[in-house]
């Protein structure tokens, strides 16, 4: 997901790009998170950031930016790398959500050096109480992030999965403190709260708040409403020697208790509004502070913390944890061979692709559920996971997270169906950790845990989610005919169904929804999905099986392209390739191959297989035949949006597997790398960098709702897959380069195989497959691949 009307775009140099990768040998017993580097995706839009997490953490200790506006920040998601001005370091944080300021980053903590002689909130340019840093003086590894600010404070994080340890050192000259901007959330706050003991050497407060994306202009007033409270306690070794709390204006010296929210507006209508507080230690500490959080109560938040940090806690002990975590995680997959650069990118994509779905219960199994009352974990879950970024993550990211941790994706799926319950009924497409936002188009739910289910994942309740997810695709719900938040978050999960059941299409003049076009081609790949996840439970899915056809309802066979259709049949005004009308993000030119179901079905609308192949041909070339994969033009491919990043493996249903092959493989080198620009896009909660993963392994999901895997052109000679219900899965191409990046032979399991594609099997059950590299493309796998 992009917004291209709110998306900082920042031109950076070349030398940008640069960053050293670890020298770690890629022998038997390699440290694979050795070659992270969280900087990457932190510049071109990308929207990642460099602080400490755990795998799938509740926790991100993170620094928020500036550019001089308090009630905004430096990027999305709260850090850019050519922002280096921080006003806190936060405790939550979205990776590579497409929209600025973004979501969450709840209380940031600054450690400041100087007097608190004014209120925070007052310096709404940040000109006081914020400060520069230097790249030279930040370091990020997994687990553990750390900055020597330039007002000589030294910042050290590390993290559990519920709980952090800060240590905080500061020049002899200066007065030492701790602001905790409690209001401050990156979107605002409705409320906060903060109390003081000093006496116990003790911070405790929340701050209640949402509004994802809330100022997107399509989404209006609609989205900026609250979700969710994150309560917080911290504790410090070093005794408070004075404190005080602000609200809006003024400064209250000695007080230890205030609250006060921010509202979700933005610049002068929320401007100078807010509270939090701060305490001081004597000049020249150096300050360890424990600190928990929760979603539920401060007492779960104390809970917490005592349960995952010992009282003597420090910063090397727990880091040293979290990269032990972060090495057991990303050995997941093992690749032999590649060049430092090419392991960089493939372990930094991993890293990104198990920051999310987050934990969002307490320790106790408590949590916060959509109907904002407490739950606890069904019978045999082992965590309820909050945030769905379903639009995006059901292309790429929800297919790897099945693969390679099955046991987190069945809990996934089972905390995505309890927090329908408690909404209604009613699945979102975008989920922010418990709170419907209703961002994008589609109902991506019914794919992902299709797909769930195609490839293995059973620890979920399967048929409670199956006719759940149904029912919304047959009977029409309340919200299906409300405008609110359209276009870009339009409020029901099938929006008017009664009409699309009764049209076959979304018409774009009636169908409540973003654009008419997208919906019939998102809906009737979902309901292809829900048809194939029936057929394995003996449900009856005749209608669903026929509504995964609908996708042809809204192609032209006049012009040869999806195109908006409106309630009398007739089609939308001024069309052109380039048309965005009628679809989400996305041009027709895009849109028209988002039909991965069928692939034969919509090469014989373009007149067989041949035609489709040269039309292809010119999505990801130029009209002079030059590689055109890194985006920039609405009629060609774009690696930076989700509606075509399944179309590079398109080749294989058409018979040209070796074009699948060229075109994976050119943007693999071209398209992705290391450095701050590494990524092309914003990451969206890990999508782009699971579409690497995938391409890099030289496998893709086929479609949706299914398990079958279409072999590309594999970048490292070796890789082995640990899915973690012990299957293992081998790819091995000895030969492979960019020289011999074409298969031109392939055998499973010591067997000669002739399709481009791989069965289920593979995936449920394991195996090895092993690729002969050439430098020509060939005629393997020429059979074209049908659903």
């Amino acid at each position: 997901m992009r917004l291209p009307a709110l998306a900082l775009t920042v031109a950076l140099s070349a030398a940008l790009v640069a960053s050293p990768a670890p020298a770690v040998p890629a022998q038997a017993g390699f440290d694979p998170a050795g070659y992270v580097d969280p900087l990457i995706g932190s510049a071109r839009d990308g929207t990642t950031w460099p602080g400490a997490v755990r795998p799938f953490g509740m926790i991100s200790w993170s620094p928020t930016s500036t550019r001089g506006d308090q009630t905004s920040t430096g990027a999305a998601n709260g850090y850019q790398y050519d922002v280096t001005r921080v006003r806190g370091f936060s405790l939550t944080h979205l990776s590579g959500a497409g929209c600025n300021p973004g979501a969450a980053g709840d209380v940031p903590i600054l450690p400041f050096a100087g007097a608190v002689d004014s209120s925070p909130t007052a310096d709404t340019a940040d000109a006081k109480y914020a400060t520069n840093f230097r790249h030279e003086n930040e370091t990020a590894r997994p687990g553990r992030y750390t900055v020597t600010l330039d007002s000589g404070v030294k910042t050290d994080l590390a993290v559990t999965t519920r709980a952090g340890v800060g240590e905080f050192t500061f020049p002899a000259d200066q007065a030492a403190n701790l602001l905790f901007r409690t209001s401050n959330s990156l979107n605002g706050s409705e409320d906060a709260e903060i109390t003081i003991d000093p006496a116990h050497r003790t911070v405790t407060g929340s701050v209640l708040t949402g509004a994802f994306c809330g100022r997107r202009a399509n989404g209006g007033v609609n989205n900026r409403k609250t979700y969710y409270r994150l309560y917080f306690t911290a504790s410090f070794d070093q005794p408070i020697v004075a404190n005080g709390t602000w609200k809006d204006s003024t400064l209250a010296p000695g007080s230890t208790h205030t609250t006060g929210g921010e509202g979700y507006a933005t610049g002068a209508d929320r401007a100078g509004r807010g509270s939090g507080g701060f305490v001081t230690f004597a000049p020249g500490s150096a300050v360890r502070m424990r600190l928990g959080i929760s979603y539920v109560s401060l007492a779960g938040a104390e809970q917490n913390l005592r349960a995952e940090l010992r009282p003597n806690a420090t910063v090397d002990k727990v880091a040293a944890d979290g990269y032990a975590a972060w090495q057991h995680e990303l050995n997941a997959i093992k690749v032999s061979g590649g060049t430092d650069a090419q392991r960089t990118t493939f372990y930094t994509a991993l890293y990104h692709t198990l920051l999310q779905p987050n934990v969002f219960n307490d320790v106790d199994g408590r949590y916060l559920g959509s109907d904002q009352k407490i739950h606890r974990l069904a019978r045999g879950q082992k965590a309820q996971y909050g945030t769905f970024s379903g639009w995006d993550q059901y292309r790429a990211h929800i297919q790897l997270l099945a693969l390679l941790k099955p046991d987190v994706a069945g809990d996934y799926a089972q905390s995505m169906y309890q927090f329908a319950q408690q909404n209604k009924g009613i699945w979102d497409r975008w989920l922010h950790n418990n709170g419907a936002t209703h961002v994008m188009t589609g109902d991506p739910a019914a794919p992902t845990l299709a797909t769930f289910v195609a490839m293995g994942v059973r620890n979920f309740d399967t048929r409670g989610a199956f006719d759940s997810l149904v029912r919304q695709a047959r009977v029409q719900n309340a919200d299906a005919e409300n405008d609110g938040g359209c276009p870009g978050q339009c409020t029901g999960q099938r929006p008017a169904l009664n009409t699309y059941l009764a049209k076959h299409y979304a018409p774009q003049d009636a169908c409540h929804c973003w654009g008419g076009a997208a919906e019939t081609l998102e809906n009737s790949l979902a309901d292809y999905s829900l048809a194939q996840w029936g057929s394995r439970i003996g449900a009856g899915v005749a209608d669903l099986e026929d509504r995964g056809s609908w996708w042809k309802n809204t192609f032209d066979p006049a012009v040869g392209y999806q195109r908006a259709r409106k309630a009398d049949g007739t089609w939308q005004d001024g069309f052109s390739p380039s048309t965005d009308v009628g679809f989400a993000q996305g041009t027709t030119s895009t849109y028209t191959w988002m039909v991965p179901q069928d692939v034969s079905g919509l090469a014989s609308l373009m007149g067989g297989n041949a035609p489709a192949v040269q039309r292809l041909d010119t999505f990801f070339h130029d009209a002079d035949g030059n590689w055109a994969v890194k985006g920039g033009s609405p009629l060609r491919y774009d690696p930076t949006n989700e509606p075509g990043l399944h179309a590079p493996w398109l080749y294989n249903g058409l018979g040209a597997p070796w074009k699948t092959q060229a075109t994976t493989r050119e943007i693999v080198d071209t398209v992705y790398g290391t450095g701050p620009s590494g990524l092309p896009g914003n990451d969206d909660l890990g999508t782009l960098s699971a579409w690497y993963i995938f391409a890099a392994i030289g496998l893709f999901p086929q479609t949706q709702g299914r398990a079958e895997l279409l072999v590309g052109s594999p970048l490292f000679p070796k890789v082995e897959v640990r899915r973690s219900n012990g299957v293992r899965l081998t790819v091995e191409a000895p030969a492979t380069s960019d020289a011999n990046q074409y298969v031109q032979g392939l055998t499973l399991n010591g067997q000669a195989r002739s399709e481009s594609w791989l069965p289920e099997s593979f995936v449920t059950r394991g195996g090895r497959i092993t690729a002969q590299m050439g430098a020509a493309a060939s005629n393997w796998g020429s059979p074209p691949v049908d659903h």
